[in-house]
């Protein structure tokens, strides 16, 4: 996953039905599914996972944290996401915690109980075995103090990827939404020249073709390559005004 000689392209999902991410799954080398930003529980990040292990494929399940919360990042795992987002990360500190939280001792803190994650239990020891090093966790760039400490961020051992928040990332910087914007630009360099100092892979969120286009041209690593909510609502247009032309 995020390899240099293979880029990862992902799919966004936030509603909250199983069957938006069973269908996205075949498409996508990776999963993101959102609490940050969606009403979703963790009994429908759990149903929402079953939906992706039963597509088609070897898409790999990720799970976006509330917050940088020991708790909310151990249910998730709990639950059976493979890979973790941690939002809002704006220190070397703070990608500790996130690391602490999301591994077993003597890594981390993660508690041991036998649940989902583990085939409730009947493979918890092979799972506690293996999941520090199966684990993929990733820390979003997203504010100024976060730009600032991106290389720091990124050099913490067990953090293992990067990603931009465009939105939040733009906002910060007073250009909200100027993606083509000099300002915005340059952040964006200053964390891919901290991934490549550090060796750490550095993805975002492509929530049009046009930005598909522009963050491949700019060297991402890995990509999202649109939103579930974005993909029906454009879908929707696209189809009423091809409609209304032809009453024109």
């Amino acid at each position: 996953m995020f390899s240099d000689t293979e880029p990862a392209v992902g799919a966004w999902v936030s509603l909250a039905d199983p069957a938006v991410a069973e269908m996205v799954a075949p498409e996508a080398d990776f999963v993101m599914l959102d609490t940050e930003h969606a009403p979703n529980s963790t009994a429908v990040i759990a149903n929402q996972l079953r939906a992706i292990e039963a597509a088609d494929g070897e898409t790999v399940p990720f799970a976006r944290a509330l917050d940088n919360d020991a708790g909310a990042i151990k249910r998730l795992l709990d639950a059976g996401a493979a890979g973790i987002m941690i939002p809002m990360v704006e220190s070397a500190s703070e990608a500790r915690e996130a690391v602490d939280a999301a591994r077993y001792p003597p890594a981390g803190s993660r508690g041991v109980a036998g649940t989902r994650a583990s085939a409730y239990g009947r493979d918890l020891g092979e799972y506690v075995a293996t999941a520090n090093d199966e684990l993929r966790l990733v820390v979003q760039i997203e504010t100024r103090a976060g730009l600032d400490s991106t290389e720091e961020i990124a050099a913490v051992d067990g953090v293992d990827a990067l990603f931009v928040g465009p939105a939040d990332l733009s906002a910060n910087l007073g250009v909200f939404g100027q993606f083509d914007g000099e300002p915005f630009r340059e952040a964006v360099e200053t964390v891919l020249d901290a991934g490549e100092t550090t060796d750490t892979p550095v993805g975002t969120l492509a929530t049009s073709p046009e930005g598909v286009d522009r963050y491949c041209e700019w060297g991402f690593d890995y990509l999202v390559a649109g939103t579930d909510a974005g993909h029906i609502q454009r879908g929707a247009t696209a189809m009423r005004e091809r409609a209304r032309a032809q009453f024109e």
